[in-house]
């Protein structure tokens, strides 16, 4: 079994290539597909599915999120969720909220 960091350097791997390097068998592949947005792979015109690296890496992400933290699928998808929206937020809304909580506070010291 691969780690993250030994994914080989190439742009797509097929569905058993993915097994292997996760250890996940196809079927799990497949289902975590359906029910996780951020593992998409394309598929040829024969139907085949065609991974690239962060579908690779996200599937690691999710393995160690349901095998390790012991997630339920629901839990990983928030959890997920979560950190997406806290990487996309701007620099701007974070001091916002800083500003926000420190006047919130003082509110609370005067009252």
């Amino acid at each position: 079994m691969h780690s993250e960091n030994k994914i080989p350097d190439k742009f797509y791997f097929k569905i058993g290539e993915v097994s292997d390097l996760t250890g996940l068998p196809s079927s799990v592949l497949r289902f975590w597909e359906s029910e996780f947005s951020g593992i998409k792979p394309k598929r040829t015109s024969t139907g085949q599915r065609l991974y690239k690296k962060n579908d690779i890496k996200q599937i690691f992400i999710i393995k160690n999120l349901l095998y390790k933290e012991k997630f339920t699928i629901q839990g990983a998808k928030q959890f997920l969720k979560s950190k997406i929206c806290k990487k996309n937020r701007q620099p701007e809304t974070v001091i916002m909220d800083q500003i926000r909580n420190e006047l919130k506070s003082i509110r609370d010291l005067l009252v």
